[in-house]
C-alpha cells in the first residue's frame, strides 16, 4: 500500500542522507526498497546479516551503487562515525538511505558530527488521513480493533492480526529489548510493559508501578524509557508554557499499537487518537522542519484537557476525546476561554457536528481523515 512520505523521501534523497525510523514492522523495509525502485542500481543490506555486516564494514558495495540502503545500521558500534566518513567521501551519484526500529534521532541531544547531514522521516502505523488520502478507505473500528500496523490490518481474518500480535510482542521482549540494552530481569520489564498497557490514557506514577513490580523507580524510568526508544510507547507530556499552575511532571504514556491496549472501548480509542496525532504531528515536523508537539494540559486542580497540538511551543489547537457524549466539556470550555485557544472536542459516535461559542464538535473520523498524515 503506498505510504504518503515516499514522494517527499526522494525528493530529500537528492539533498542529504535520509533516515527512516519508527516501529519494528510498520513498514520500514518495504518502503525502502519501494524508493529503490526508482534507481538503477540499488543495494539493499541489513547490519542483522552476517553477509551484509561484512560488506557494509568493508563498504565493498558495487561502485556504480546510485541507491545504498543500510538496515538497522544503530547496532552497529561507532554507527554515526562511520555514517559520516561514507556521506562526506561517497560518490556523486551515491544517495544513502538509513532505517532502523530503534531511535537513529536520539544522538541529536549530544551535538553529534552528523547534524546537517540528513533529513529524518518517521513512518508510523496507518492512520484514517494517510489511507483516506491514498482513496482506500476502512472504518474507524478496524484502526481500533487492530491497530496500524500494516500485517494486522490488512490481515483477512482477526485470528491472523491476533496471532499476529502475540508473536509481535514476545519478539520486542526477548530480542530488540536485549538487542538494545542489557536486561536481566525479564519478568520485571514484562510486568512494567503489562502495567502500561492497562494504564493508558492515565498521568504514570513511577513509584506507583515500582511498587507493584517490587522494583525501583528508577528501573521502571529506565524500562519506560528503553520502550521509548524502541518505539513501543511514546510519551505526551503535560504543555506547562504560560499555562498557569500547570503540572510540569506525570507524562501519559500510548501505545504505537493500539492493539496492545488492555482497557475499556474509551481507552483504545484514546490512544488510537493519540497515534493519529502524534503522526500528524511528526509529519509536519519532518516535512517543514518547524517544531510541532503534541501535549496535554492539566492543572493543579485537575483540570484537563486530553491533548494539545502545539508548533514552536505555541498551542494550535486543544482538543478533548469523547466516545459517545456530545455535551460539551467544561474543562474544554475553560481552557479555551481563559487562554483563547481554538478548541475541539472530537465524538466518535456523533449525530450532528456543531459550533457552541467557539468551540467545534465535530465527528473524530471526520478530524482525523484531514490531518497530514
Amino acid at each position: 500500500m503506498h505510504r504518503r512520505q515516499i514522494a517527499q523521501i526522494k525528493r530529500d534523497l537528492k539533498k542529504k542522507m535520509v533516515f527512516i525510523v519508527g516501529p519494528r514492522q510498520v513498514g520500514k523495509t518495504w518502503l525502502a526498497r519501494e524508493i529503490g525502485k526508482e534507481y538503477k542500481f540499488p543495494v539493499y543490506l541489513s547490519y542483522d546479516r552476517a553477509e551484509d555486516r561484512a560488506i557494509i564494514k568493508s563498504e565493498t558495495w558495487p561502485q556504480k551503487t546510485d541507491l545504498l540502503i543500510l538496515d538497522e545500521l544503530h547496532k552497529m558500534k561507532g554507527w554515526k562515525n562511520y555514517l559520516k566518513g561514507i556521506f562526506d567521501t561517497k560518490e556523486p551519484q551515491l544517495n544513502i538511505l538509513v532505517t532502523g526500529s530503534a531511535r537513529l534521532d536520539t544522538f541529536r541531544k549530544s551535538g553529534d558530527s552528523l547534524a546537517g547531514r540528513f533529513f529524518l522521516h518517521h513512518l508510523l502505523p496507518f492512520s484514517l488521513s494517510e489511507l483516506n488520502a491514498s482513496k482506500t478507505s476502512y472504518p474507524i473500528e478496524r484502526f481500533i480493533q487492530r491497530g496500524g500496523f500494516p500485517e494486522p490490518f490488512l490481515a483477512s481474518r482477526q485470528q491472523d492480526a491476533d496471532r499476529w500480535r502475540s508473536q509481535y510482542t514476545e519478539g520486542l521482549i526477548r530480542y530488540d529489548i536485549l538487542d538494545f540494552e542489557q536486561v536481566h530481569n525479564f519478568q520485571a520489564i514484562q510486568m512494567v510493559l503489562d502495567l502500561l498497557r492497562r494504564k493508558v490514557g492515565s498521568p504514570i506514577s513511577y513509584a506507583s508501578i515500582a511498587e507493584d513490580v517490587q522494583i525501583s523507580p528508577a528501573t521502571v524510568k529506565r524500562y519506560v524509557e528503553i520502550f521509548e526508544s524502541l518505539y513501543i510507547v511514546f510519551r505526551v507530556a503535560p504543555f506547562s508554557k504560560n499555562i498557569a499552575r500547570s503540572i510540569l511532571k506525570e507524562p501519559k504514556l500510548y501505545f504505537f499499537d493500539t492493539g496492545l491496549v488492555i482497557g475499556d472501548d474509551g481507552a483504545k480509542f484514546e490512544n488510537f487518537v493519540a497515534l493519529s496525532l502524534l503522526k500528524h504531528s511528526l509529519g509536519e515536523s519532518d516535512r517543514t522542519g518547524k517544531k510541532h508537539s503534541l501535549g496535554y494540559l492539566r492543572t493543579k486542580d485537575e483540570k484537563e484537557v486530553d491533548f494539545s497540538l502545539a508548533e514552536d511551543n505555541k498551542i494550535s489547537r486543544i482538543i478533548e476525546v469523547k466516545l459517545t457524549d456530545g455535551t460539551l466539556s467544561n474543562n474544554l470550555i475553560y481552557f479555551s476561554k481563559r487562554y483563547s485557544f481554538k478548541a475541539t472536542q472530537l465524538v466518535k459516535e456523533l449525530k450532528r457536528e456543531r459550533t457552541i461559542g467557539e468551540i467545534e464538535i465535530v465527528s473524530a473520523e471526520n478530524f482525523l481523515k484531514e490531518l497530514f498524515l
